[in-house]
């Protein structure tokens, strides 16, 4: 059983007695108190002439922060789940402390808790294959910035580092403040206007479609130079991001894109809109097409430019074109595609890929791309988190599960580079390619 020979303390204690207990409450949103020694006695009373006892003061209550350990296989491959709670010791057999990491998770989020439970499980099967001098608290949170920003400060206080947080919103605020004091990875990028510099210990390592847009249109102008480009974008807030972010990295070498917003109805494109952009293509020809869509969206376009001169036009997009194994085989419809995707989605046999357990739901459905995508930046969260924790002021590179990751942390402005992998269709799968 996943929770077998595991005991977990559980005191409940009243506010007041929280408040007194230590300086940031427990029940508040993400706290984390150091233990406390019970007092389960009154000192007696010393003087020798009878006189009403005072009454004794109330027990302080014990505070027992949860720390997670390292999980087993079977444990560690149970996004989203709940994970083995086991308290740490202070220090390890050599005698030296732990290194503490906090976890910042929105795991009380009704928007995120799903994909913060998948990041935690990643984040533990990583922590599981190196797990010696290193200790992890899990702190959970809401969705309020606030709420997050409370938890942080105090997370700081009780750890060596801090791995969160997720929401972007909850990253912003922290960015913004003057709270970073201790190395912090977020894990996902704070929208900040004007100077966009954050805190020399906040390093940045979130998932980003934009850096994804803007590589692959860095792949697609290198294998097609000087070749009119089109930007062919659907409704939905995220594909003009990833339109937006694809026109302004073409328009920076050079190729002058156009670009094509399609209005989707109940996510499927409209034939009228398909036959306008084949008469428009007919007329105006491009020599590569760039795509901002679903990969169902996709194959209406392919199976709509299918007949030459139109169906050989080279297409690429991102990651968005890749349902995972979570859906049906794309169809032979989607072959020659290029898309830029995880290592951790298109390259299985990749050794980094194979050191760490597979996710599996609870329930029966498999688990869906982004799920996958979320686990793996937990797997590569631990990684650099541990890298830093060793040697906290240089530049190292990763074969991460999440791309080819350079790092630059403790030397000034920290520094991050994520390079994923180039895939194309190939019998309804995208497989690696060589760029």
């Amino acid at each position: 059983m996943l929770f077998k020979n595991i005991k977990k303390l559980i005191l409940g204690v009243a506010t007041a007695m929280l408040a007194s207990a230590c300086s940031t409450p427990c029940d508040a949103p993400g706290g984390l108190c150091a233990p406390i020694t019970s007092v389960t006695s009154a000192p007696p009373a010393v003087a020798k002439a009878p006189r009403p006892k005072p009454p004794a003061p109330p027990p302080e209550p014990e505070v027992v922060v949860e720390t997670f350990s390292v999980p087993s296989p079977e444990d560690a491959a149970r996004p989203p789940g709940i994970m083995q709670v086991i308290p740490q010791p202070a220090e390890n057999a050599d005698g030296k402390r732990a290194y503490r990491i906090a976890l910042l998770l929105p795991l009380r989020s009704e928007a995120l808790g799903r994909a913060a439970d998948a990041l935690r499980a990643g984040f533990m099967a990583a922590m599981e294959r190196d797990s010696h001098g290193f200790e992890v608290n899990v702190v959970e949170t809401g969705d309020s910035p606030q709420d997050v920003l409370s938890a942080y400060v105090t997370a700081q206080e009780k750890n060596d580092m801090v791995v969160g947080p997720l929401a972007r919103s909850a990253v912003t605020a922290i960015a913004a403040s003057p709270l970073v004091e201790k190395p912090t990875i977020a894990l996902n990028h704070p929208e900040l206007r004007g100077d966009p510099q954050v805190p020399p210990q906040l390093l940045v390592i979130g998932l980003s479609i934009e850096d994804e847009a803007r590589q692959v249109a860095d792949w697609g102008a290198r294998e097609n130079p000087s070749a009119r480009a089109l930007v062919i974008s659907g409704n939905s807030s995220w594909q003009k991001r990833i339109a937006g972010a694809m026109s302004t990295q073409l328009q920076r070498l050079g190729l002058h894109p156009r670009n094509v917003d399609l209005n989707p109805l109940n996510g499927y494109l409209q034939d009228s809109e398909l036959v306008a952009l084949r008469t428009r293509l007919q007329n105006e020809p491009a020599g590569v097409l760039f795509a901002a869509l679903d990969p169902d969206q996709v194959r209406q376009l392919k199976i709509a430019l299918s007949a030459p001169p139109l169906g050989d036009i080279p297409l690429y997009g991102t990651s968005s074109l890749n349902p995972g194994r979570s859906m049906y085989r794309a169809g032979p419809e989607l072959d020659g595609v290029r898309l830029l995707d995880l290592p951790w989605l298109v390259q299985r046999d990749h050794p980094a890929v194979m050191t760490y357990p597979q996710p599996i739901p609870r329930d029966e459905a498999r688990i869906s791309a982004d799920m996958e995508r979320v686990y793996a930046l937990g797997i590569d969260a631990f990684r650099i988190a541990r890298e830093i924790a060793i040697q906290p002021q240089r530049r190292f590179q990763l074969d991460g599960v999440t791309g080819q990751l350079t790092i630059d942390f403790g030397n000034g402005p920290s520094w991050f580079e994520r390079i994923e992998v180039p895939a194309e269709y190939r019998n309804g799968v995208p497989v690696p390619v060589a760029q």
